[in-house]
């Protein structure tokens, strides 16, 4: 049986590197937050063990919250192997979302079927800002989907992307979370004392952080 706790999930996310701290060197996020902390869960499909426990842990996660679906869709890219993967464990047929319509063809932006008139989960690997989450469930909602529920490996957390999935009825439901991540962190010793810091004083106020000269 595979362990699919929030801890289990982190720790698994830091073995394989898919979680990286560089609070000396902040990353830039597309939304142009600057970030000492970066998630880039794209290497899980090169780590079985690890992506099982995630496809698992999603698999439990709408078993216990009873989710009601009649197909499992996916965002590009990141999303895409986890709720193909999802969907084939769980029998369900399985779309996917494009960032934006393809240029030629049809001109499709869903790819896999029909959603018009279907329940569909939103399956993402991460969720930051909430935008190419939304960006998908207009899409899904264009044709004729119904979307309710977003299943995410992990959240940034912030504030505002919480309150623009909640205008969108969007419920989030994530395998784990930032403090689960920092605790394990802690007790391995890969953070130094100032490094956890810099960290949690970011988590605090991530879009003002630089702006405060840190």
């Amino acid at each position: 049986m595979i362990t699919t706790t929030k801890r289990s999930i982190a720790k698994a996310l830091l073995e394989i590197g898919a979680i990286g701290f560089s609070p000396e060197a902040p990353v830039t996020f597309k939304s142009g937050i600057h970030s000492p902390v970066y998630v880039d869960n794209r290497s899980l499909i090169y780590h079985p063990d690890a992506w099982r426990r995630v496809i698992a842990g999603f698999h439990a996660l709408v078993e216990k919250r009873a989710l009601e679906f009649d197909l499992i869709a996916g965002v590009a890219v990141g999303g895409i192997p986890h709720s193909s993967a999802l969907a084939y464990l769980m029998g369900a047929p399985s779309v996917f979302i494009r960032k934006e319509s393809k240029g030629h063809g049809q001109g499709k932006r869903i790819e896999g079927g029909a959603v018009a008139g279907q329940r569909a989960l939103l399956v993402e690997d991460l969720v930051t800002t909430g935008g190419s989450s939304l960006s998908a469930v207009e899409a899904l909602r264009a044709d004729g989907a119904r979307v309710s529920d977003l299943l995410a490996i992990i959240s940034y957390g912030f504030t505002e992307a919480a309150e623009a999935l909640q205008c969108a009825n969007l419920r989030l439901h994530t395998l784990t979370d930032f403090d689960t991540l920092l605790d394990i962190a802690d007790e391995n010793g890969a953070l130094g004392a100032g490094q956890m810091a810099i960290i949690q004083d970011w988590f605090a106020a991530p879009y003002s952080w630089v702006a405060d000269g840190r």
